[in-house]
């Protein structure tokens, strides 16, 4: 089932698919993705995942890892393979190195942590636009984060 919150701002920008099993937690994204960013529309899990972004062309999808059904992980798999230019970017409660190299094996260009959601979501998808990688710091992927920082160039 499709839950649509679209934001129509007055100029164009990118269109920003919502997958997480928190309602809350989606409104609140809507409200600060709001005049950047338009958000197509909302999932509360994966099952209809392939055929929304078949259907709403967003640019970016933003995704939980801990999904009811499948994992975000398996998700941004199976979107890499089908679903052309659209990027991924992780929003979870995962600040683990291990689920953070994961993510990005799939494809995806953002890892934000959910703790540091006002912060480094609008910058994660900013960098995802650009093709480039963002990952939310934290003594838990400081690491990966600055492996991101010193090698953060255009991916392919």
């Amino acid at each position: 089932m499709v839950h649509t919150e679209v934001v129509s701002p007055s100029n164009p920008c990118a269109r920003v698919l919502l997958v997480d099993d928190h309602p809350a937690l989606l409104r609140q994204v809507a409200r600060l993705l709001a005049g950047e960013f338009e958000v197509v529309g909302t999932l509360p899990d994966g099952r209809d995942l392939p055929q929304t972004v078949a259907a709403r062309h967003p640019d970016l999808v933003v995704l939980d890892i801990t999904l009811p059904g499948r994992s975000g992980i398996e998700l941004a798999r199976d979107l890499g393979q089908t679903s052309g230019g659209t990027g991924i970017v992780f929003l979870t409660v995962h600040a683990d190195l291990d689920y953070a190299r994961e993510a990005f094996a799939t494809g995806a260009l953002g890892y934000v942590v959910k703790s540091r959601l006002a912060s480094d979501l609008i910058p994660a998808l900013r960098a995802a636009l650009a093709h480039r990688r963002f990952v939310s710091p934290s003594a838990e992927l400081g690491e990966l984060a600055q492996e991101s920082a010193s090698k953060n160039h255009l991916i392919p």
